[in-house]
């Protein structure tokens, strides 16, 4: 039997540090080969790389790539042969007023967060259609179940893919392939380092677990769905400490 099918492999975007990273690590722990992409940090993410294969064992391929870019998920998706899991993770924020915000801004946010999405499943699904099987999840936030002041079009992109997620989960339920994504909370990542030192206390007082999320509790939530029946799809899954 040729490789691709006895071996499993997972793509992260969005890698190269905070939750990227630390889902890419539980993937290797798991004995996943991954593909890893970031848009910037390629030493960062290389590095990575090179640790995760040397300490686990397994293949690693770095691609810088902006995942918004239809041209350039279609030459990363020209390396995988195979694929049994995507982690829709890339992602940035935009905090300001909304009339304030610049018609760029408002498309780079969605270009990143939802426009990749797209993307990235346009190609994975025909991969884990032949093997009826596989597992996509999207890294979204609180802020697509409710929204969020001065974060509109963060909210608005991470609402979208949420709906996003539960259609496509309806179409491909009859292939086995389940999509879920995850609404995160308040997590200690460097997208939420534009808030002082007293927004975040704020922040955590407001939450009932009395602190901050961390990236490693998002990676067990994925390996959580990952292992879960597939009959289990179709959910937006809060991981936020009870605040929502």
């Amino acid at each position: 039997m040729p490789d691709n099918f006895r071996s499993k492999y997972a793509l992260v975007t969005g890698a190269s540090r905070g939750i990227g990273a630390a889902v890419a690590e539980s993937l290797a722990a798991e004995h996943y080969h991954l593909y890893l992409t970031c848009l910037r940090s390629a030493d960062k993410l290389s590095a990575l790389a090179d640790r995760l294969s040397l300490q686990y064992g397994v293949r690693c391929t770095p691609v810088t790539a902006d995942m918004g870019s239809p041209d350039d998920v279609a030459r990363l998706f020209r390396q995988i042969a195979s694929l049994d899991v995507l982690v829709n993770n890339a992602g940035i924020s935009y905090v300001g007023l909304l009339h304030e915000m610049s018609d760029a801004d408002w498309q780079r946010v969605m270009r990143t967060n939802l426009d990749s999405v797209f993307y990235t499943c346009k190609y994975a699904v025909p991969l884990m259609l032949q093997k009826h099987s596989g597992r996509i999840i999207n890294i979204s936030s609180v802020w697509g179940n409710i929204g969020a002041s001065t974060e509109v079009a963060y909210s608005a992109s991470k609402g979208g893919v949420n709906g996003f997620t539960r259609a496509l989960a309806r179409e491909l339920a009859p292939s086995g392939i389940a999509v879920n994504a995850i609404a995160c909370g308040v997590i200690d990542t460097d997208m939420n380092r534009c808030f002082s030192a007293g927004e975040m206390e704020a922040l955590r007082a407001e939450i009932p677990a009395d602190r901050i999320g961390q990236p490693g509790e998002v990676a067990d939530t994925v390996l959580s769905l990952l292992h879960a029946p597939d009959y289990l799809t179709g959910q937006i899954v809060a991981l936020d400490g009870g605040w929502t």
